[in-house]
C-alpha cells in the first residue's frame, strides 16, 4: 500500500505534470523553427534536448521543495518532505540525479549534432541557453553570499523564472539550430509575459507563507499588485496579437489562438474580486489553450 503513496509523492516534488509541459514546450520549439516535425538527427536532438529540459525541471522544481522545507511545513504541510512522505536525503540524492541526467542528455545531443555539416557549431547556442538557465536556477534557489538570491527579491524573481520557462521554446529551436526565428521569437515573448503575470499573482496568493522574501505585494500592496499583474496581462494580449498582424503566424489562424484570448479576457473579473487562485489558474488555463492555438497553426 505505501508504494503508491510513495510514487505519487515523488510524482508530486517533481511537479511532474510541469515538468512534462516543458518537454512539450522544446518540440514546440523545433516545430516552429522547422516549420514542420523534426526527423532525423533533428528529432533525436529534440528528443534528448527534451528529456534534458524535463529532467532539468524536475531538479528545479525538488530543489525549491527542499530549500523551502521550513517554510512548507508551516504553509504546505501536505508537501511530500514536510509531510514525511519523502526524506530530505532521498530528495537530495533523487535531485542530483535527475539534473545529471539533463546534462547527459545535453552531451549527447551536442555528439549527434557534430554528425551533421557545421552541425556542433550552429548547435552551440543550446549549450549557452543551458548554461544561463542553471544561472538562474542558481541566483532563484541559493541563498549563498555568491547567489543574487533572486527569490527573496520578488519581481526580479518572477522574472527569473518567466525567463527560464521562455527559453525552453528557445532550447527546442537551438536543437534544430534556429534560435532566432521569428515564430520562436513570438513565443518566448508571449510564454515570458505569460507566465510573469501568473507568478505575480501566485505571490498575492502565497503572502501568508512568504517569510523572508520581499514580494512585489508586500511592497507596494495587493490591490496595486493586481492591477500592475491585469496591465502585464493587457500587454500580453497585443503581444500575442502581434505575430498575426506581422502575417508571422497566417492572419486567418488567429482563430486558433481566440479560445486562449478569451480566457484570459476572464482574468480581469476574478483579480478584481480578490479571487487570486482563480485568476492564477485562468492565466495557466489560457496559456495552454494559446500554445495549442500555436501548434495547430504551426502544423496546418
Amino acid at each position: 500500500m505505501s508504494n503508491p503513496s510513495v510514487v505519487s509523492s515523488w510524482f508530486t516534488l517533481f511537479r511532474i505534470g510541469n515538468s512534462l509541459t516543458g518537454l512539450i514546450g522544446v518540440l514546440f520549439g523545433s516545430l516552429l523553427a522547422l516549420g514542420e516535425i523534426p526527423k532525423g538527427e533533428f528529432a533525436h536532438i529534440s528528443i534528448l534536448h527534451g528529456v534534458s529540459v524535463w529532467a532539468f525541471m524536475c531538479s528545479w522544481n525538488a530543489l525549491n521543495d527542499i530549500l523551502d522545507v521550513e517554510i512548507d511545513k508551516l504553509n504546505k504541510p501536505n508537501r511530500p518532505i514536510p509531510s514525511g512522505n519523502l526524506s530530505l536525503s532521498n530528495a537530495k540524492i533523487v535531485t542530483a540525479i535527475m539534473m545529471l541526467i539533463s546534462v547527459v542528455c545535453l552531451i549527447f545531443a551536442g555528439y549527434i549534432s557534430t554528425s551533421i555539416e557545421n552541425g556542433f557549431e550552429d548547435w552551440t547556442p543550446s549549450i549557452l541557453i543551458w548554461i544561463l538557465a542553471i544561472l538562474l536556477l542558481i541566483n532563484y534557489e541559493s541563498s549563498s553570499n555568491y547567489s543574487l538570491k533572486l527569490k527573496d527579491k520578488g519581481l526580479p524573481g518572477n522574472i527569473a523564472i518567466s525567463l527560464s520557462i521562455g527559453m525552453v521554446i528557445l532550447f527546442g529551436a537551438a536543437g534544430v539550430f534556429n534560435p532566432t526565428h521569428p515564430r520562436v521569437l513570438s513565443l518566448f515573448f508571449i510564454g515570458f509575459s505569460y507566465n510573469l503575470a501568473r507568478e505575480i499573482v501566485k505571490d498575492i496568493e502565497d503572502m501568508g507563507g512568504d517569510e523572508g522574501r520581499n514580494t512585489l505585494a508586500m511592497r507596494i500592496g495587493v490591490e496595486k499588485t493586481r492591477l500592475f499583474a491585469w496591465i502585464i496581462l493587457f500587454f500580453t494580449m497585443i503581444i500575442l496579437l502581434t505575430p498575426f498582424a506581422l502575417e508571422i503566424f497566417p492572419p486567418p489562424h488567429l482563430i486558433f489562438v481566440s479560445p486562449g484570448l478569451f480566457t484570459l479576457l476572464l482574468v480581469k473579473r476574478k483579480l478584481a474580486y480578490s479571487e487570486d487562485r482563480n485568476a492564477q489558474l485562468l492565466i495557466k488555463k489560457s496559456l495552454q489553450l494559446t500554445l495549442l492555438g500555436f501548434i495547430i497553426s504551426s502544423l496546418i
